[in-house]
């Protein structure tokens, strides 16, 4: 290749990618992050109809998760529903099926896999699915509707996941495995077996060891029933086939580059073909003689490319294999070599509780002194610790590890050792990235190397060896709340509530130090309006808030306050709507229909506001929160009362869930949803907890939002009732209030609980803590105790009286001061046009 055609040789250079999956994703972003100068014009082109998406989680589309990719930013085009069909590789253009031609200096091809559907009789039936996009659940789900059996070919991980996505459907069902147990890439017989025994227990039928003869046809013509070697015969109205893919490499076929014996294109360890201009990565590509299939190396792949494309020196080393999932609930783990034996110089040390359900493996070397993998079934917490060891010194004996053994020797792990396996991050770029920028969090970690923002299961050795570092450099991160507090926000709320305390005075005299400052006094001012203690204008603790709860209103920019009253779900009647607008029109107030479905009043003087609440507190409504750290709203789509798709009530849904946690104090404000279908026109993904009805219930969603740091929250529970979504919002908000750090955000609060979503769950729906029966009391007291804080300061003089802008005129501003208008409304509602 002449210095001329040498990619990154000369800016404006000309990339194509052919393929849009997470591979091709991963590629255009890290060549962007290195791409300063813009060397490159990316093109992307991808088949299908959306662009990159998570295909990890592909199963819970089903549940209303939102999968994209954020989309690529910069001088980036993506074409979606246009496929490559053709490579001129001497000059160097692509064809694409829209009969574009399009030139490229480097071309990549992405273009992944397709599902392997066995040459089985009937496999073309009505009813017989393949598992692998988005578009092919979309129609499993359509034609499950008003089926009652379904099963699935293959029982690997995909498949496993393809069988929860039909029992999700409601369908009964079971898998049908060739191999002689689950699983049989990632698992031995011992751990193969013990997921068996989870997977039967949630009420799916498992047949391994027999081959497929047939499917057989009902009387109309579609798919009914498997026929097995054996001669057994299963029910299936629906079939899906997830029993390996092939590597889509007709393009390279096409124009004559290698490709290998049963298939995919064969690259070097830069990832290039034989054609020094082409490229391949992800699951297309025959990498050291080896298709990969998990993330983790597909991700490598195009970290490696990436790299070369601006002349670096990166190659790709092979791949890590290891995998930790969460099938069914049930946690399976394999890590480096689980199929070791004592022929190659191998131990292996077993655990098995069949009453716990648990299995463990470790293969070790044969003097036991190194970790060369290992499988985990059941109880999979000590996998980060043992998949960053593997080929490492063992930092204990083998049965130590097998119990979880192993946090004491984080610290010591090699640099090289891989941390997150999905991004490539190893123990020494932790470590170097708490050095060079002092970090001291998880959330600081993950945003600086990447570690632990994929599949998250790296998230809890990412703590240890940042808690490690910390240690080993002298530096203590205090929990103190302040210098007046030697205690946490957390220990501050057991204290109050164990205690019984009332005020901020005698909770300083007894645990604390000096006087208070800006930072305790709202944090304890929180704490008691948490635990119900009165009116937050009332007495004391008048004194501690900050400037917008002392006036039950939000301070603006220029001095004046907004007024935010409270729309449930954000139902209105005309008759409220109009008096919002006389409000509105009498006292001058710039409107706004907030992200909310509220309406925001702004511009009103403090000595306004009583007479502003007045107005409104007749009309029916009440604060809506808008100032303090509280329930702001929940926000609600119209739901099935009147959009087509609509599967469920969820504007009665958010009514009733605002009117329940309506003032609920919180360590930071608290944004909710709920959507009436799996479209998410209420945005419930993005919300502190959020809420998506399904065909079989509700599906919550938690800890979203995260301010500063936006994240999606995370699937907690699926097909709830009413009562028991209730419970589980019940349980976590009063788990979070209590425990949270002061102005922590429920987004960062779970990211930094140790076990994270999993001991979220135990916690609040197992009752590992013993704990439940006290938040539920909690939140009945609260509901109990609610009262609304604008008509109880209208009740009462005492109150009343702090609401003036001058003391020398407390309800009428001097006559001589003028008050500008800090925006107009930008345009006249229908009605003035023309006055």
């Amino acid at each position: 290749m002449g210095a001329d055609s040498r990619p990154g040789s000369r800016p404006d250079r000309r990339l194509v990618v052919a393929g849009h999956g997470p591979a091709a994703h991963r590629l255009v972003e890290a060549l962007r992050e290195r791409d300063a100068a813009g060397a490159w014009t990316i093109t992307v082109i991808g088949e299908e109809s959306r662009t990159a998406y998570d295909r990890v989680a592909l199963t819970t589309h089903l549940e209303g998760a939102d999968l994209a990719y954020p989309a690529h930013g910069g001088e980036v085009t993506v074409r979606t529903g246009e496929r490559v069909t053709g490579i001129d590789r001497a000059a160097r253009t692509v064809t694409t099926s829209a009969g574009r031609a399009v030139g490229y200096d480097a071309l990549v091809l992405a273009t992944g896999s397709s599902p392997f559907v066995p040459p089985v009789e009937g496999a073309d039936l009505p009813g017989v699915f393949v598992y692998r996009t988005i578009d092919d659940l979309d129609a499993i789900r359509a034609y499950a509707r008003g089926r009652a059996s379904g099963a699935v070919i293959g029982g690997g991980l995909l498949g496993l996941e393809a069988a929860r996505a039909l029992q999700g459907l409601g369908l009964r069902g079971g898998v049908v495995e060739v191999a002689p147990w689950l699983m049989p890439r990632q698992l031995d017989e011992g751990g193969g077996a013990m997921l068996r025994r989870h997977i039967e227990g949630l009420g799916l039928a498992v047949h391994a060891g027999v081959p497929v003869r047939a499917l057989e046809a009902g009387g109309d013509g579609a798919v009914r029933r498997i026929a097995l070697d054996d001669g057994t015969v299963i029910d299936a109205e629906v079939v899906v086939f997830s029993a390996g893919i092939r590597p889509r490499d007709e393009l390279a076929r096409g124009c004559g580059l290698p490709v290998g014996e049963r298939g995919g294109i064969v690259v070097d360890g830069t990832c290039r073909t034989e054609d020094p201009a082409i490229w391949a990565i992800g699951e297309c590509a025959l990498a050291g003689g080896t298709v990969h299939g998990l993330a983790g190396p597909c991700f490598s792949m195009a970290e490696v490319v990436a790299d070369r494309l601006l002349s670096g020196t990166a190659v790709f080393e092979g791949a890590d294999m290891s995998a930790r999932l969460k099938l069914m609930g049930v946690d399976v783990a394999s890590f480096g070599d689980p199929f070791a034996d004592a022929g190659r110089g191998a131990l292996g040390v077993t655990y098995t509780d069949p009453v716990a359900g648990v299995y463990k493996k470790l293969v070790v070397s044969d003097d036991a002194r190194t970790l060369l993998g290992g499988v985990l079934v059941g109880d999979a917490e000590s996998y980060g610790t043992l998949r960053a060891r593997v080929g490492a010194a063992l930092p204990a004996a083998p049965e130590r590890l097998l119990f979880g053994g192993t946090e004491t020797a984080d610290g010591d792990l090699p640099g090289a050792a891989v941390i997150c396996s999905c991004n490539n991050v190893t123990a020494e770029g932790v470590r170097r990235a708490i050095a060079e920028h002092s970090l001291t969090d998880v959330p600081a970690v993950k945003d600086r190397t990447g570690a632990g923002t994929s599949c998250g299961s790296c998230v809890p050795l990412v703590k240890r060896i940042l808690d490690a570092e910390l240690a080993a450099s002298g530096i203590e991160v205090g929990t103190a709340l302040c210098e007046h507090f030697a205690y946490s926000r957390a220990e501050l709320f057991d204290i109050v509530r164990t205690g019984e305390i009332t005020g901020f005075t005698r909770l300083i005299e007894e645990h604390g130090t000096g006087r208070g400052c800006d930072i305790c006094r709202p944090a304890v001012a929180s704490i008691l309006a948490s635990l119900g203690n009165g009116h937050i204008l009332e007495g004391e603790q008048a004194a501690l808030q900050d400037t917008n709860d002392h006036f039950l209103a939000n301070l603006q920019k220029n001095g004046t306050y907004s007024v935010v009253p409270r729309v449930p779900g954000g139902e209105i009647t005309p008759g409220g709507l109009i008096v919002i607008g006389e409000v509105a029109r009498d006292f001058g107030l710039y409107t706004k229909i907030t992200g909310g479905q509220r309406i925001d009043l702004l511009g009103a003087r403090v000595e306004q506001l009583p007479d502003i609440w007045r107005r409104l507190v007749d009309a029916g409504f009440e604060s809506g929160h808008a100032y303090g750290k509280a329930l702001r709203t929940v926000k609600s789509c119209v739901g099935s009362t009147w959009c087509r798709y609509g599967v469920r009530d969820s504007t009665a849904m958010a009514i009733r869930l605002e009117l329940r946690y309506r003032g609920l104090r919180a360590p930071h404000k608290l944004k909710s949803a709920v959507s009436g279908c799996a479209r998410e026109c209420a945005e419930a993904q993005s919300k502190d907890f959020g809420v998506i009805a399904t065909e079989n219930g509700w599906n919550l969603y938690l800890a979203g939002n995260g301010g500063m740091r936006p994240r999606h929250a995370d699937l907690f529970a699926t097909g709830l009732t009413d009562d028991q979504l209730i419970t589980c919002i019940d349980r976590f908000l009063m788990f979070y209030i209590r425990t949270a750090d002061r102005l922590q955000r429920t987004a960062s609060w779970l990211e930094s609980l140790d076990g994270g979503l999993d001991h979220l769950r135990e916690v609040i729906v197992d009752d590992r803590l013993g704990i439940c029966a006290d938040l539920d009391a909690a939140m009945a007291r609260h509901v109990a105790s609610y009262s609304d804080e604008w008509r109880d300061t209208l009740d009462d003089p005492e109150r009343l009286r702090r609401f003036v802008s001058f003391v020398n005129a407390p309800r009428a501003p001097d006559p001589s001061i003028a008050f500008e208008v800090e925006r107009e409304q930008i345009r006249p509602l229908p009605a003035e046009v023309g006055r």
